[in-house]
């Protein structure tokens, strides 16, 4: 006797009797429907767990902008208990300077990619420079408690530091993960693009003076706070930036920091704009824009506060040489990703934009 069944929000089965049904149909459709079911909740999820995570970290970051406030002596009686007793090293210039930072800068970009998301709009590009800015915040802020003077005060709220970790690494492969949304470019702008040479693209070389230059003092701050005995070192960590002898550990660990791993990536950029087609390049310079404009803030700002101890403080006759030399440091990533975003062409490789004019056509 011939039965038949249909079912599933995602398909139809149909068989006569056990024999009788086209061979695999059954047995490939029934686990589809079955993965369909599971599908939908779990797309919804991964859909919503990024404004969760926007609207907790928006909620921390009101909390760092009154601690600030507070330190600085703005306000009075909501978060002196918690600073001095929890986490003392908060009470820093560094640490005044990144909870301003968290609660203005990165408090900003979450409203920002909260709207976007609510208006289906990418938000891609503003989330790799939340990622690049809130990853240097952290680790230099825990290794600088860790080895500083004040790792001796560290208590159990201290944990409550490494979601901040956890959670971006988590995000950054998210972000990475989402499509780019390509220029519409022909493949044939693209190629006459890639065939400009450096001294075709005076802006290009602009930058790649400017991240050379950068690169020569990163590596020159790195050997200053490693302590080395040429008499030029010696001048400036007194004379220029006494902030980085500072016992709190923080200006040390950022200096290694850019040298160790923004040293290089500078002089990768320097090949990227020398050599076509590395389209990693957008998505990392922007990571590492957020990265250095979030640090260049924290170490000028505290090198000027009034809570670094005198003699650690940027010497009056020197302020404008010392300001100068870190607003230039801090541009030259910023115009880097500007430049990427407002002119992909020589970064696009051409089987990219061959697919995109492809798509458009159709």
């Amino acid at each position: 006797m011939d039965t038949s069944r249909t079912g599933g929000a995602k398909g139809v089965l149909t068989w006569a009797g056990e024999n009788s049904f086209t061979p695999g149909c059954a047995r490939v459709l029934e686990p589809t429907l079955l993965c369909g079911m599971w599908e939908a909740p779990w797309d919804l999820l991964r859909a919503g767990s990024f404004p969760t995570v926007f609207v907790v970290f928006s909620f921390t970051s009101i909390i760092d902008l009154i601690i600030s406030l507070e330190e600085d002596g703005f306000i009075s009686g909501f978060m002196e208990v918690y600073v001095r007793e929890g986490e003392p090293y908060l009470r820093t210039a560094h640490g005044i300077m990144i909870c301003y930072w968290d609660g203005i800068i990165h408090y900003g970009l979450y409203l920002a990619m909260m709207a976007a998301i609510g208006q289906r709009r990418s938000y891609r590009n503003l989330g790799l420079f939340w990622l690049g800015s809130l990853m240097m915040s952290i680790i230099v802020f825990l290794l600088g408690s860790l080895i500083g003077k004040y790792s001796s005060d560290l208590s159990p709220a201290f944990l409550l530091n490494l979601p901040y970790i956890l959670i971006p690494i988590w995000a950054g492969v998210r972000l990475f993960q989402q499509p780019k949304a390509l220029p519409c470019l022909s493949p044939e702008q693209v190629a006459e693009e890639q065939r400009k040479h450096l001294y075709q693209r005076p802006q290009d070389m602009g930058l790649v003076l400017l991240l050379l230059l950068t690169a020569a003092f990163t590596f020159f701050r790195g050997m200053v706070v490693l302590d080395c005995p040429a008499d030029s070192c010696f001048e400036y960590i007194y004379q220029h930036e006494p902030y980085l002898r500072d016992p709190v550990a923080y200006p040390k660990v950022q200096m290694l920091i850019y040298m160790f791993y923004i040293l290089p990536f500078f002089c990768l950029c320097i090949y990227g704009l020398v050599l076509p087609g590395c389209s990693w390049l957008p998505d990392w310079s922007l990571v590492f824009a957020g990265a250095v404009a979030q640090a260049q803030f924290s170490h000028v700002g505290s090198s000027l506060h009034s809570r670094t101890p005198f003699p650690y403080q940027t010497p009056e006759d020197v302020w404008w040489s010392f300001l100068l030399t870190n607003i230039l440091y801090a541009l030259g990533p910023q115009l880097l990703a500007l430049r990427c975003l407002l002119s992909p062409a020589f970064f696009l490789p051409i089987t990219s934009a061959s697919l995109h004019g492809g798509k458009k056509h159709q």
